[in-house]
């Protein structure tokens, strides 16, 4: 083995960094979830603080914000799922279909742009736009004959909102896995395909959809293992006070109840249940898709 290890050793090297990154920041702070049994007391540490067993968990079903929590992070997940999610398969299947190599280099390059933005610039950028005093979109509005909208402060508008800014930021990224698959397709299958009359529109359905939905299939089953990972950073800065009953996600509960009140266990808590939620999602999906043929995630 240790020979075979040292003969790829330019390989093993390029997976060091990455191998290091999860193990410090993936696998190590695993054993700081021991503190979801305990009530833990930063000064008495984790020998010294009392175990407590699932009472914070007990604590977390029982609670009414319990299901306010899921309804909302399943009901953004869900339109995650239909709406952002095959927008990176649909752009990908456009750019194929560019000829200029110019343009579609160009193409590329502008849509990936946003996602190299913070999501402060981003949410800054749609805050200027929607804003009641002198945003723009309500500028137009206004001057058409209509109303300013509280794009900003109405619960109605949150969500929509929050789904148009993960697809400006991130389809354009994502395009780049299905560009790469679709690299791989054979060029004679297009040929034959051309001879036998069929369009474009029909090469796209019948050979490239096919072609690359291992990978869809793939990529679907990680997004559903984050079905509860909204991610923090992008709804605390949407969400305020006016539309909280909507955007209150697990992400923010678990800042606002471990770092803002300082109730570490009962956050660790809440961080575990999504964990464990994410992990039962990613199985289920795996089985279910290698039940259908598909090769799955392992």
């Amino acid at each position: 083995m240790w020979a075979t290890v040292w003969r790829r050793r330019a390989l093993y090297l390029m997976i060091l960094p990455g191998a290091v990154y999860f193990l410090i920041f993936k696998y190590l702070p695993m054993g700081g979830l021991a503190i979801a049994f305990q009530d833990y007391r930063p000064f008495l540490g984790f020998s010294g603080s009392e175990w407590v067993g699932f009472d914070h968990f007990i604590r977390l079903f029982t609670e009414d914000t319990f299901f306010l929590l899921l309804r909302n992070t399943l009901t953004i997940s869900f339109l995650l799922l239909v709406f952002a999610f095959p927008v990176p398969i649909i752009l990908a299947l456009l750019i194929n279909e560019v000829r200029l190599r110019f343009v579609k280099r160009s193409v590329q390059t502008i849509i990936y742009l946003p996602h190299f933005m913070s999501w402060v610039i981003i949410v800054s950028l749609f805050y200027v736009m929607l804003t009641t005093d002198g945003g723009s979109i309500n500028n137009v509005i206004v001057a058409a004959g209509g109303e300013p909208i509280s794009f900003l402060t109405d619960p109605a508008w949150l969500r929509p909102m929050y789904v148009m800014q993960e697809i400006w930021r991130n389809a354009g990224w994502g395009t780049i896995i299905y560009l790469a698959a679709i690299t791989t397709v054979d060029t004679q299958l297009y040929e034959s395909a051309a001879i036998d009359g069929a369009g474009r529109l029909r090469q796209a359905w019948h050979i490239t959809l096919p072609a690359i939905r291992p990978t869809i299939i793939v990529l679907l089953i990680l997004n559903i293992g984050d079905f509860l990972e909204l991610g923090f950073e992008h709804m605390f800065l949407v969400m305020n006070s006016l539309n909280r009953e909507v955007g209150e996600i697990f992400d923010t509960y678990v800042y606002n109840t471990g770092i803002v009140n300082g109730q570490f266990s009962y956050a660790a808590a809440v961080g575990m249940f999504k964990g464990i939620v994410g992990l039962i999602l990613v199985v289920l999906a795996n089985r279910l898709a290698r039940r259908f043929g598909e090769e799955g995630v392992y």
